[in-house]
This record gives structure tokens, C-alpha cells and sequence, in this order.
């Protein structure tokens, strides 16, 4: 279910772009022509005005939508005759336009707050399939790439916990073992002594098999052209993200084309390396003719439901601030 943060920075943004005066106006009436919005949120976030603790989204929300309206890139003055919240389900497998408002059956935005993360999937989705085909993938990526070091990870551990009648492999975990194991270790920083180095180990071997791997797999240019299409969500349409990063700095910008990237941009190299920190971790750089720096991003490898629990998962993240990225162009 959304949260009640997600609601109030997308829909108030769709309210703000439908010539009301203030929140509080838009919220009396509740147009009915905001499709996919019911009594439901309309209740919620008249309560979360008059509580005031979201103040600050609440008018960064109400800002994206104005300026939207107004702008050249935008609606220009023109106020629309709909406008359709995705909601809180997911997309159709096949919609990679990362898109919670439509209006006027034209324009995608993606409201996008308080993250970096462009991807959260399967490490063989990112580095194996490189983001081109999506499908369900239950791969324990770290027997896979550093079985060796994941083993001796598990056996210390094992060991370190004094836990008995668990499974000699780490492969062979069930889900109640697994979920056992993870409750025995600290749920959160550092690891007990006797396994800082072990984890050290496999944070290496994972790190640099995983690099080597995805660089294997991007040896061609054109192959690594389309992956940074990809890990920058360039879609056949251009999209717009009204949002604010990480730091809280306001995001309004046009996510442009494969086609627009080709006229403007060329890729000079595309490379990836390890660097172990403090989970298994794979750097990522761009270098691109026409353009004054390069893009520059990373991605974490790490367990889905804490230490050995659940299958691994990779996180995609840019490090380059977002008004610095090729093809991403600022809103007029």
C-alpha cells in the first residue's frame, strides 16, 4: 500500500497543475476529474495538512505541479481536462515508463522523493540479462559467482552462533533455517569479531566476481550504449520527474529519448569495477563525447531480508547529481 508520504507527493502534485488557488481549495472540492483518486486519500490528506507535520512535502508537491503547468515543457497555462493517478499497484510488466501521474492521456510523471535508487532487482536481471529482460529469478547470486567464500561465510557463522542441526551447505538453506540463522547474527552493523574477516572475504570475492562478470557481458559498444540507456530508464517517450533527491533538492526535469541521446551524445567508454565496502559493491562510469562530465553510478548486492536471509538483491544507484545527466534535461 502506499505510504501516506507517496500519496501526498503525487496526488497533491496533480492537484497543483488544475488551477486551484491553494491545497486547501483543491481538497474542498476534489475534482472529480482526478482519475483513480477517491474519498479515501482526499480524507487522508486533509488530515495530514491540518496535522502539519508534512508541511514541507506538501508545498514541494504543490510546487512541482504549478511550475509544471506553467512551463513551456509542460501544459503551458493550460489546465487539464484529466488527470489519472497510477495508484499504489503496480504497473503491467510490460510499462517501463516509471510513471504515477498521466494527464491528458500525454504527458508521464514520475514523482520521484528522497532516492537515488534507479533499479532494485536481481543481480542476474543487472548484470547477466543487462536490464533487457525482466522475469522472475530466484538465484542465490553469491553461490553463484563466490561459492567458495559464501560457504566459509556460513560454516563460521554457523559456528559463531553455535547453532546446531543446521544444513552442511550454505545452497542447501531452507527458509526456516535461513530464518533461523539470520536472528542469531546482529541485525545491523558490524559483524561479531570472529567473522570480520570472513565477511571481509566474501565482500571481495563477490565484489570482484560480480564486476568481472558484468564487464564480460558489456564488451561491445553498442551493448554498453544500451545499458546506460537502460540504467537511466530512457524509454521510446519522453517522461518528466518532478521529485527532490536524497539531499532534498528539488528535481524537475524531462527524461528524454534513446533517439534525442544518439543526437546530442556518444559513448566513449562504459566502465564497471569493484570496490568493497561495506557490503558487496560494483562502481559504474560513463564517459560520453559531448557531454562536460561523466555519469557515474554504483550498485550494492546485498541480502533481501537481512544476513543470509532470502535471496540476494541489487540495487542501482547514481551517484552523479541528476541535473548532470546526459538526457535528463531541466524543465523551462
Amino acid at each position: 500500500m502506499a505510504s501516506s508520504r507517496t500519496k501526498i507527493t503525487e496526488i497533491v502534485t496533480g492537484l497543483a497543475m488544475m488551477g486551484f488557488p491553494s491545497v486547501d481549495r483543491a481538497l474542498a472540492v476534489r475534482p472529480d476529474w482526478f482519475l483513480n483518486v477517491g474519498d479515501d486519500e482526499y480524507d487522508l490528506l486533509a488530515d495530514e495538512l491540518a496535522r502539519g507535520d508534512s508541511d514541507t512535502e506538501f508545498a514541494t508537491a504543490w510546487e512541482h505541479g504549478q511550475r509544471f503547468l506553467s512551463s513551456s515543457d509542460g501544459l503551458r497555462g493550460r489546465i487539464p481536462d484529466r488527470v489519472e493517478w497510477q495508484g499504489p499497484g503496480r504497473p503491467p510488466g510490460y510499462d517501463q515508463i516509471p510513471a504515477d501521474l498521466r494527464v491528458d492521456h500525454v504527458f508521464l510523471i514520475s514523482c520521484k522523493y528522497g532516492s537515488d535508487i534507479l533499479y532494485n532487482a536481481a543481480p542476474a536481471h543487472v548484470f547477466d540479462r543487462l536490464l533487457a529482460e525482466k522475469r522472475g529469478d530466484r538465484t542465490d547470486w553469491f553461490w553463484e559467482v563466490a561459492p567458495e567464500a559464501h560457504q566459509d561465510l556460513y560454516e563460521r557463522s554457523v559456528r559463531c552462533m553455535d547453532l546446531a542441526d543446521m544444513p552442511a551447505c550454505v545452497a542447501d538453506l531452507s527458509r526456516e533455517s535461513r530464518e533461523r540463522l539470520k536472528n542469531a547474527l546482529p541485525t545491523r552493523g558490524a559483524w561479531p569479531d570472529e567473522l570480520v574477516a570472513p565477511y571481509r572475504d566474501f565482500v571481495n570475492a563477490v565484489s570482484v566476481a560480480t564486476a568481472h562478470r558484468w564487464k564480460d557481458n558489456l564488451a561491445d559498444k553498442a551493448v554498453q550504449e544500451e545499458m546506460l540507456w537502460r540504467l537511466l530508464r530512457f524509454q521510446p517517450a519522453p517522461y518528466f520527474v518532478l521529485g527532490a533527491s536524497s539531499d532534498g533538492t528539488p528535481l524537475r526535469f524531462r527524461v528524454d529519448t534513446p533517439s534525442d541521446f544518439r543526437r546530442s551524445y556518444a559513448i566513449r567508454a562504459f566502465d564497471v569495477w569493484a570496490d568493497a565496502m561495506g557490503q558487496p559493491t560494483v562502481r559504474w562510469r560513463a564517459e560520453l563525447a559531448g557531454a562536460e562530465r561523466p555519469i557515474e553510478g554504483h550498485v550494492e548486492v546485498r541480502w533481501s531480508r537481512g544476513r543470509f536471509g532470502g535471496v540476494p538483491e541489487a540495487k542501482v544507484y547514481l551517484d552523479t547529481p541528476h541535473h548532470h545527466v546526459a538526457n535528463y534535461q531541466p524543465i523551462a
